[in-house]
């Protein structure tokens, strides 16, 4: 389990990230078109992992709009933006926003990423959404970094997750 803050309120996920150098886990999520997506569907990519409670909220909105920014410039990569909202609501924000180099997953049939990768919230007001966290996979499906943001209100680690993959 981790703890990060809320607010300053200390929450707490239900494990920890993946380790650095470990095979990422695989997944099941749904795209904005209702299609379930695993990690073998981006097999053969780098992924950057931005992981967020909800694209309603200023920060998560905001990281989605970095990596966008970002996603355009790197080779073989692509940023999958996964939070438990709903796949309509990603894709509303996604078009009403012009974002078309990031891909919007979430987890909000059966919770089983959060599970799965540890980030779930356990409790404090966010409870059952995913904390904020960065994880970076190689082409081969290799964990190269990882982030879990101490404090949700703070933005992630852009720099560090991007050198990741250089």
């Amino acid at each position: 389990m981790a703890t990060v803050t809320l607010g300053g309120d200390t929450v707490h996920t239900s494990g920890t990230l993946p380790v650095i150098g470990s095979q990422a886990p695989d997944f099941k999520l749904t795209a904005t078109d209702l299609s379930t997506k695993s990690l073998s569907d981006f097999s053969g990519h780098n992924l950057v992992l931005n992981i967020f409670p909800s694209v309603d909220t200023g920060t998560c909105a905001q990281s989605v709009r970095t990596f966008n920014k970002e996603a355009s410039t790197l080779d073989n990569t692509k940023v999958l933006c996964i939070s438990k909202d709903l796949p309509f609501a990603m894709a509303r924000f996604c078009g009403a926003e012009g974002l078309e180099n990031v891909v919007s997953l979430t987890d909000y049939k059966n919770g089983s990423f959060g599970t799965t990768y540890g980030l779930d919230f356990t409790d404090g007001a966010f409870e059952t959404l995913l904390s904020r966290c960065i994880i970076v996979i190689n082409n081969q499906g290799k964990v190269l970094h990882t982030e879990q943001v101490s404090e949700i209100a703070d933005e992630p680690n852009y720099k560090a997750a991007l050198d990741a993959l250089k």
